[in-house]
């Protein structure tokens, strides 16, 4: 059980039993009810007996996950930093195909200055890929044979679409020879799956 899991929760009058998902910046769950949490709207958060309870302007919000409910909320309480869930190490060479906001970028910057827009450079340590639909997903393959052999690929895509969904991805990223090793929340509004060659293959 990691950053998501099968759980009860109780929320006002509500109990179901249900998925939760503990993202960058907020908690989601779905079951017959759904709730999302943000961090930054909670008033308090703490692990009692198994339970992670959360007071949330609507009310306290309590997700039975048993040995996992501390560490769960020490994420909470201390979450990291988007660059540190990345990965991303200083002085790594990284290269940015796509928009990215500029946020991302500041943040890139405090730790690399080795960061180049629209092009892959030399065989970058990181390679960020911005696909906003299905048919970015095609330079995949070309990626993967240019990367570092234990380098990594971040496809950075939108959350909700239907035309570009987590299994476009991740099949295109296996067409290329590739093995997807983690997923992150990247923003409110993304995810960004991370992509690896095969340690057979490198």
């Amino acid at each position: 059980m990691g950053n998501e899991t099968t759980c009860t929760v109780r929320f006002g009058k509500q109990k179901s039993t249900g998925k939760a998902l503990l993202e960058t910046n907020e908690v989601i769950f779905r079951g017959d009810f759904r709730l999302k949490v943000p961090f930054v709207s909670l008033k308090s958060a703490k692990a009692v007996n198994g339970e992670l309870r959360l007071d949330t302007a609507d009310g306290p919000a309590i997700f039975e996950l048993g040995e996992q409910a501390a560490k769960w909320c020490d994420k909470i309480l201390h979450p990291k930093s988007r660059i540190e869930k990345l990965g991303v190490k200083a002085n790594a060479s990284v290269a940015l195909l796509g928009e990215f906001d500029r946020e991302f970028l500041a943040e890139l910057r405090e730790v690399t200055k080795n960061a180049v827009k629209g092009k892959l450079g030399s065989q970058p340590d990181w390679i960020f890929l911005e696909a906003r639909q299905k048919s970015e997903l095609g330079q995949m393959a070309k990626l993967a044979k240019q990367m570092r052999r234990d380098g990594a690929i971040w496809v950075v895509y939108p959350k909700g679409k239907k035309d570009l969904t987590e299994s476009d991805v991740l099949a295109a990223g296996r067409r290329a020879g590739l093995r997807d090793v983690k997923v992150v929340g990247f923003s409110l509004t993304h995810t960004a799956l991370k992509f690896v060659v095969p340690l057979a293959n490198r």
